[in-house]
C-alpha cells in the first residue's frame, strides 16, 4: 500500500512546451532573435571580465553545429564533452543538440581509464576536450576508442607538435562551419526545425554511490519542464540576475541551471578565469543565487568557522554571541513564534558587525535565495547558514528526473526536510517505504541498460531507492538510500547518513561513514580528518607532523575526535551512538572510487575495500595493520603500510 505524498494535474494534461521553443536550439534562436546585445555569459581573461552577447552564444553555436555537420556528423550521434567551465563547452553542446545530436558531459577530473570506459561505453564518435590535458587523456587511451572519429580541442596551446589525422582545433571547427553556411544558408534553420522535443538532447552520468555510473537518457521535453515545473514555484530569478558557473558541467545540476534556466529566463552566468580561481571570481561577482551540493556549503562552514576560530579572543567572543543571536532568530521563526524587540535588535548588531562582513567574505552578500542538492545537507548546517541569513533551501531529486522534484518553498524551510513537490509532479511512499515519482520530466531510460531501465520505470513511476516518508508539514523526508538503511537489532531503522553529517559540522572532519556489525550490534565510524584544519590546530599546539597519515594518528588528534564522537552522541538517541571510531590514514577519493566524482559515499565499494578494517572495528581491536593500493592522479600505484589504532569512545570517557 501506497502513501500520497502530492497528486496535482495530471502531468501529461498540465504542461505543455511552446512549439516555437520546444528545444534548446530553437530557444537559443528566439533568445538570440529577443535579447540580441543582451550579455548572456560573462567569462574571465587575464583578470578581466569580458561579456558575451545572446546573438554572439548563436552565432558561435551555429558554426560549431554546422562544422560538425562538415565533418560527418549525423543526427542522434554523441558529441561527448569534457573540460571546466567556459563558454566553448555550451557552443558545443548547443552545436551538437541543433545538427540533431546529443551531448554528454563528463568529469574533467576523471582518470584516462575513467574516461575511456565512458567515452566507450557511451559510442561516442565524436570527442570535445577543452585543452591539452584533456586530449592526452583520451589520446593515451586511443587504442580503446577505435569508434572515435574526431577529437575537437578548443585550447590548442601546447599542441603545435601534435600530428594525429583525428585532432582538429575548436577555431577550424567553427571554419568549417561558417563555410558550409555561406554554401547552404539555411541548412541550420532547416536542421534545428527539425528536433522534436522528445529527441534525446543529453546523456548524464547518474552519481553512481551504488555502482557504475549509468547513462540517464533525457529529452529536450524532461529538461524544460523540470524549468518551467521549478520555476512556477521559484519565481524570484529574473533575467537582470547573476549566477556563476563553477561545478561540473556533467553534473545534472549545472546541466539544469546553466543549460535550462538560464535558456527559459535569460539571466547572466559568469565562469571563473581558472578553477584555482572559483572562490575569488565567485565574490567578485556576488551573484544572486546559487546551486551547489552539500561538499560546497559544509566547505564553506569549515572556512569561515577556521577563521573564527583564528581570530582574536574579542572577535571570537563576537562571533560567538551574533550566532548565538543568529540561531534564536532561526528556532523562534522555524517555530512560527513572534521575534521579540530586543532579539531583533540584538540580530540588527549581529547583522552589522558579523553576518554582513562574513556574507561579503563568500560572495553572499547579494544572495537572495541557495540551494542545496545532490545530497541531504545536516540541519546543523541549515541552521548556520541561516542564522547569517542565507536563505538557504534543500532539493530533492535525481538525474531521472532530470534534477528536481522537490524544494523547500519560502517561509516554510523545514531543516529536516527536502521540501515539497514542484509544479506538475506527485510523489509516493511505497509500503517498503521507497519514494516514487512522476512527472513530464522521467527520463527515457539508461543507455544499452534495458534490465536497470526496467527497474527505474515501472507504471509510469520513477523508483527512486530512496526511503524516506511523510513529515506532517506536509513535506518529503528522505533518510537515505534503500541499500544503505541500517536494521538494528531491536529492528527499527536508522539512517547512517544523519549520524554523518552530526560528526562532519566541525572544521576537524571532511568525511565520515558509519558502519554498523548486526551480530555485535556495534555502530562505529571511519573518519578522514580535515587537513588544513587539523593541521592548523596542530601547528597552533606546536605538534609536529609529516603527513597526513602521521597527523591521522596522532594521539592529541585522536582525543580531539574523541571529542567530537563524545558531543555528537550526546544528542543522539542511546541505540545510535557511535561506540568506536577510526582515523582514516588517507582522505576518501574519487580516484579511488570511494567517492563519486560529485563527491558522495560509495558505501558498498568502501565497506568492501575497507572489510578486514571494519571486522576490526566492530570485533574490539584496538589497532589493526592496514595495507592499501592507492591510485594516483598520473596512474601510478603504491602500497601503503601504517598501523590504525581503533578507539573506544565509552573507555575513552572512563
Amino acid at each position: 500500500m501506497a502513501t500520497l505524498i502530492a497528486r496535482p494535474a495530471d502531468p501529461s494534461s498540465s504542461f505543455a512546451l511552446d512549439a516555437a521553443a520546444d528545444t534548446f536550439p530553437k530557444l537559443l534562436r528566439r533568445n538570440a532573435g529577443m535579447f540580441g546585445a543582451r550579455i548572456a555569459f560573462r567569462e574571465k581573461e587575464l583578470g578581466v571580465w569580458r561579456p558575451i552577447t545572446w546573438a554572439t552564444y548563436y552565432r558561435q553555436a551555429k558554426a560549431f553545429g554546422l562544422g560538425l555537420r562538415a565533418l560527418g556528423f549525423q543526427r542522434q550521434e554523441l558529441l561527448a564533452i569534457v573540460g571546466d567551465n567556459r563558454p566553448e563547452l555550451f557552443y558545443a553542446a548547443l552545436g551538437a543538440q541543433s545538427v540533431g545530436g546529443i551531448s554528454y558531459g563528463m568529469y574533467q577530473d576523471s582518470l584516462a581509464q575513467q574516461l575511456t570506459h565512458l567515452v566507450d561505453f557511451s559510442d561516442a564518435h565524436y570527442v570535445f576536450c577543452e585543452d591539452q590535458e584533456q586530449a592526452d587523456k583520451v589520446l593515451d587511451m586511443e587504442a580503446r576508442l577505435p569508434q572515435v572519429r574526431r577529437i575537437i580541442v578548443e585550447d590548442w596551446r601546447g599542441m603545435w607538435r601534435y600530428r594525429h589525422p583525428n585532432l582538429t582545433s575548436f577555431a577550424e571547427v567553427l571554419r568549417l562551419g561558417r563555410d558550409l553556411e555561406a554554401s547552404q544558408p539555411d541548412l541550420f534553420d532547416q536542421l534545428v526545425n527539425a528536433g522534436q522535443p522528445d529527441d534525446t538532447a543529453i546523456f548524464c552520468q547518474t552519481s553512481g554511490t551504488t555502482a557504475l555510473p549509468k547513462l540517464a537518457m533525457l529529452s529536450h521535453r524532461h529538461l524544460l519542464a523540470q524549468g518551467l515545473n521549478f520555476h512556477s514555484v521559484e519565481p524570484h530569478i529574473g533575467p537582470k540576475d547573476e549566477f556563476v558557473s563553477y561545478l561540473p558541467f556533467a553534473w545534472i545540476g549545472e546541466q539544469m541551471i546553466a543549460m535550462t534556466l538560464h535558456q527559459l529566463i535569460g539571466f547572466v552566468i559568469s565562469f571563473p578565469e581558472e578553477p584555482e580561481t572559483a572562490q575569488r571570481d565567485f565574490r567578485e561577482i556576488s551573484p544572486h543565487f546559487t546551486f551547489a551540493p552539500a561538499r560546497i556549503y559544509e566547505a564553506l562552514h569549515t572556512g569561515v568557522t577556521v577563521h573564527m576560530l583564528d581570530a582574536g579572543w574579542l572577535r571570537q567572543r563576537v562571533c560567538a554571541w551574533a550566532l548565538a543571536v543568529g540561531g534564536r532568530v532561526v528556532d523562534l521563526r522555524s517555530h512560527g513564534a513572534p521575534v521579540p524587540y530586543g532579539v531583533r535588535l540584538q540580530h540588527a548588531v549581529a547583522r552589522h558587525l558579523v553576518f554582513r562582513p562574513v556574507l561579503d567574505k563568500i560572495g553572499f552578500a547579494r544572495m537572495r535565495v541557495a540551494w542545496n542538492g545532490g545530497s541531504p545537507l545536516g540541519p546543523d548546517y541549515f541552521t548556520w547558514f541561516h542564522s547569517l541569513g542565507v536563505n538557504l533551501k534543500q532539493i530533492y531529486g535525481q538525474t531521472e528526473i532530470a534534477g528536481i522534484s522537490c524544494v523547500h518553498r519560502d517561509g516554510r524551510v523545514h531543516f529536516w526536510t527536502m521540501g515539497f513537490p514542484i509544479a506538475n509532479t506527485d510523489l509516493q511512499i511505497t509500503g517498503e517505504g521507497e519514494i516514487i515519482s512522476r512527472s513530464p520530466s522521467v527520463f527515457l531510460g539508461y543507455y544499452k541498460n534495458p534490465e536497470a531501465t526496467s527497474q527505474a520505470l515501472r507504471g509510469g513511476w520513477l523508483y527512486t531507492g530512496d526511503y524516506g516518508t511523510l513529515d506532517p508539514t506536509g513535506d518529503i523526508i528522505m533518510f537515505d538510500r534503500m541499500s544503505d538503511v541500517i536494521t538494528l537489532a531491536d529492528g527499527s531503522k536508522m539512517s547512517p547518513w544523519i549520524i554523518e553529517a552530526m560528526l562532519k559540522f566541525t572544521p576537524y572532519i571532511q568525511e565520515a561513514m558509519a558502519v554498523y556489525a548486526p551480530d555485535g550490534g556495534t555502530l562505529a565510524a571511519i573518519l578522514n580528518i580535515d587537513m588544513r584544519s587539523v593541521g592548523k590546530w596542530a601547528e597552533d599546539r606546536e605538534i609536529a607532523y609529516t603527513s597526513f597519515a602521521d597527523l591521522s594518528q596522532k594521539p592529541e588528534v585522536l582525543d580531539l575526535l574523541h571529542g567530537i564522537v563524545r558531543d555528537v552522541n550526546r544528542r543522539l538517541r542511546p541505540e545510535w551512538r557511535v561506540r568506536r571510531f577510526v582515523s582514516l590514514y588517507k582522505e576518501f577519493h574519487p580516484d579511488d572510487d570511494e567517492l563519486t566524482r560529485t563527491r558522495k559515499l560509495r558505501r558498498r565499494f568502501i565497506a568492501e575495500r575497507y572489510r578486514s578494517l571494519i571486522a576490526a572495528m566492530c570485533a574490539g581491536q584496538t589497532t589493526f595493520d592496514a595495507a592499501l593500493l592507492v591510485h594516483y592522479e598520473d596512474g601510478t600505484t603504491r602500497e601503503v603500510h601504517t598501523t590504525l589504532q581503533i578507539k573506544d569512545v565509552e573507555t575513552l570517557e572512563r
